[in-house]
């Protein structure tokens, strides 16, 4: 068998690898082990922040729906302010199945939707 010389194919790997991490400084941009290590880091970390990202929203939408309570002004039976555990709560016993990111956008746009809703679960 004849030997077959491999530069074609190593240098559109390495073109392909330079690509990939176009916009990155220093060596990371010129030096193809460096490139290599920063694309295998860039991906870990992609993974892991589209996991993270779904906590940030739900974080946000807590934050949303608890502050659209304090502006209803909404009282619970002993006369204290309604808290977001309360609220949650009593959605689950009102059988009320709707998720926290349109109650968050309930309270956001449509303040007086959001306090019919709350109203049902005191």
């Amino acid at each position: 068998m004849s030997r077959v010389k491999g530069g074609v194919t190593s240098l559109k790997r390495r073109r392909n690898v330079l690509a990939m991490v176009k916009g990155y400084r220093f060596g990371r941009s010129t030096k193809e082990r460096m490139a290599r290590e920063a694309i295998f880091h860039a991906g870990k970390n992609a993974f892991a922040h589209r996991r993270d990202k779904k906590n940030d929203f739900r974080k946000l939408w807590n934050v949303r729906i608890n502050a659209g309570l304090d502006t209803a002004g909404t009282l619970n039976e002993n006369g204290k302010p309604l808290s977001y555990s309360r609220l949650i709560g009593g959605l689950k016993k009102a059988n009320i199945a709707i998720n926290r990111k349109m109650l968050a956008l309930l309270a956001e746009k449509y303040q007086t939707t959001f306090v019919r809703i709350v109203n049902k679960t005191i």
